[in-house]
């Protein structure tokens, strides 16, 4: 069975593909999952993951630009801002613990992304919880 951490890399994936146009995606989740022995419990979280992000994707991408000092989303690269997505919608709509959010995120970045993006993601998705805090 999947650990979180890899049902977290699982939807990263999933955003990527989609983000670079993959548009039937969803036709292949099923497969995926079952490909990364997602199933039942982790099955449910990760599908509540995604549809998430989707549906409240205008929020997230909102929360995650306000935090961008030198860029936009689409300056930024194409897994950064799925792992910036996972962990903004995270941040702003479960009720994990900030800290593990954070930390998912920058292990994600580590394993997927250059030496820089631990720090950058690290950065905006600390930005976003002072900004939850003071609301």
């Amino acid at each position: 069975m999947a650990t979180r951490h890899q049902v977290r890399e699982s939807i990263v994936g999933l955003l990527y593909a989609e983000d670079i146009g993959n548009d039937g995606i969803d036709k292949f989740i099923d497969e995926l999952f079952e490909e990364k022995k997602i199933r039942n419990l982790q099955k449910e979280f990760a599908l509540a993951l995604y549809t998430g992000i989707r549906e409240n994707l205008v929020v997230v991408d909102e929360a995650i630009n306000m935090h961008l000092k030198e860029w936009d989303l689409t300056q930024i690269g194409t897994l950064e801002r799925a792992i910036l997505r996972l962990g903004a919608y995270e941040i702003l709509f479960s009720e994990l613990d900030n800290a593990v959010v954070i930390n998912e995120a920058i292990e994600l970045a580590k394993k997927l992304c250059n030496e820089t993006s631990p720090k950058f993601i690290n950065g905006v998705l600390d930005a976003i919880c002072k900004e939850q805090e003071t609301h």
